[in-house]
């Protein structure tokens, strides 16, 4: 189940892609033969139990032993390339993946060879594996996992649930398979899901066995509750509303927020595109009187890691114009979200047209397209998404008059854009109103630019400063219909981020970029349009 419980970066500092068949016919699947099956199959079982019960180390040396007798078992190569991607260890994963290939090019290889490219930031390049794979006619049950897992990040919802139930009946036993059907689930199914999957054997480490128990006590708590969703009062025409500068100190500008009535408590919250939902800071949180539900991690950019708090419900959330009744916010057990009352991710108005107009210092509301043959979605917060209609049940639709919007990748709140560095292949970086300027991963920014250490600058985030910082020489950037040049652009660390997405991010567009345009954002349907004036 990937499910991400983190706040945001919150820095400081600072087209659908169709699948065709290749050409070469060096990427030809090849069947399984009777060279690639494993005689002993109770020890494939055995490696795979340990694997599947978090065993590492242990399953390394039982699918090398594996190996080691019958260099081409295809599923014990899958297996071991699968069990470094569990350990985040991407160089090893890849390496073993190409090792593979020449020793075993099989359905299972082909899979796993996915899934590296996947966590590569490869997106397309791993759904043309997967989908090759089930073209050969190989039913292979993790193929269909990774295609929902591409839907889903493409806005595909309703292509992403066919291709995940298809997994669950080929596969139930895999503890991911069975992780992504339980988000197919009504929010009690889920509850014994999680009540019976943490309470046997499985492969997460203690960090995720952290979040998913909170997220079980959060979902237990809105149970009890269940009555209460999330509601707008009164009729939805749309809204304008001004974005409220934010002052690092007197003279220079931080971003741009909401003013937010929390139960009538007064607050001016960040809009973060890189955060998810409402967090508040401990003391508007008890000056608002919200009602704790359940605790919850906070995570963000630093290197202390996560830092406390909890899922709370607030009575009403008034913003805009507009009032919000029975919505959940985080509450993080600090007195201040980085010298802030809060942050507030946009991807609260997820079922609306969301325009961040930051040349006119206006955030407008209006209502999305409807979708042919599709009742319009009731209007709700997306703080809290397992209350009420799921507006994501359905694939992408691009309206006649957003055929001028660029697809992303959605990984939940977070948006990602193909971009590209120079005249490098194209990476992903993500949109993110809260982070002050852009930054480049090191690994991208060494492929194409010189990189050294950089002790001057410093880089603080909601999980405390980043210790090692470099500056890149130049970055040159390609998204949407833009370009920007940039001189010596911070690097740092991006591991921790794309581990956590499950996907590479290469580098992160900032507020003193996103500052210049018109930012738009259909959520539901994974679109965005970035719009510079040249004449302002």
């Amino acid at each position: 189940m990937r499910r991400r419980l983190c706040a945001g970066l919150l820095l400081i500092v600072c087209p659908v892609l169709a699948w065709s068949a290749p050409a070469d016919d060096s990427r030809k699947v090849v069947a399984a033969t009777p060279a690639n099956t494993i005689a002993a199959s109770d020890t494939l079982d055995d490696a795979n139990a340990l694997f599947r019960k978090g065993d590492f180390e242990h399953a390394i040396l039982k699918y090398r032993q594996i190996l080691q007798a019958t260099p081409a078992a295809g599923e014990a190569w899958a297996g071991l390339i699968r069990v470094y991607l569990k350990q985040k260890d991407v160089k090893q994963a890849s390496e073993t993946a190409e090792q593979a290939r020449m020793a075993a090019d099989s359905p299972p290889v082909r899979v796993a060879l996915g899934e590296v490219y996947f966590r590569q930031g490869r997106i397309h390049d791993a759904e043309v594996e997967w989908v090759q794979v089930i073209k050969a006619g190989h039913p292979e049950a993790r193929a269909y996992l990774g295609l929902g897992i591409v839907r889903q990040v493409i806005s595909k919802y309703k292509s992403a649930r066919e291709m995940i139930t298809e997994a669950y009946r080929l596969d139930p036993a895999d503890p991911e398979i069975h992780g992504e059907y339980a988000e197919t689930l009504s929010r009690g199914e889920r509850i014994k899901y999680l009540d019976k999957y943490l309470g046997g054997e499985n492969n997460e480490d203690a960090e995720t066995l952290k979040q998913m128990r909170q997220y079980l006590a959060y979902l237990k708590a809105r149970e009890r509750n269940a009555g209460d969703r999330c509601r707008l009062v009164g009729a939805f025409t749309g809204t304008e509303t001004p974005l409220v500068p934010l002052l690092l100190d007197p003279t220079h500008l931080r971003g741009f927020g909401l003013h937010v009535l929390v139960n009538d408590a007064k607050s001016k919250l960040l809009l973060d595109s890189g955060a998810s939902g409402i967090l508040i800071n401990r003391r508007l949180a008890e000056k608002a009187g919200v009602t704790k539900l359940s605790d919850s991690a906070i995570r963000g950019i630093g290197d202390n890691g996560d830092q406390s708090g909890y899922t709370a419900l607030a009575a009403s959330l008034k913003m805009g114009g507009m009032e919000f009744q029975n919505c959940t916010v985080r509450v993080i057990d600090k007195r201040s979200v980085v010298n802030e009352d809060g942050l507030i991710g946009p991807d609260v108005f997820a079922r609306f047209l969301v325009d961040i107009d930051y040349p006119n210092r206006k955030l407008r509301l209006s209502e999305l397209p409807t979708r042919p043959q599709e009742d319009a979605t009731p209007i709700a917060l997306e703080s809290d998404r397992d209350d009420g209609p799921n507006p994501r049940t359905q694939d992408r639709y691009i309206a006649p008059e957003m055929q001028s919007y660029t697809p992303i990748y959605r990984f939940g709140h977070d948006l990602l854009i193909p971009t590209s560095i120079g005249e490098g292949p194209g990476k992903l970086f993500l949109l993110d109103t809260g982070g002050f300027r852009n930054l480049i991963s090191i690994r991208a920014a060494a492929e194409v630019t010189k990189v050294r250490s950089d002790p001057s600058t410093r880089i603080r985030g909601i999980s405390g400063e980043v210790k090692k910082i470099y500056s890149a020489d130049k970055a040159d950037l390609r998204f949407g219909n833009l370009r920007q040049d940039n001189l010596d652009v911070t690097a740092f660390d991006l591991k921790p981020l794309s581990d956590d997405l499950g996907t590479e991010v290469s580098g992160i567009l900032g507020f003193t970029t996103l500052i210049l345009l018109d930012f738009k954002i259909d959520y539901r349907d994974g679109l965005v349009q970035l719009t510079y004036d040249h004449n302002r």
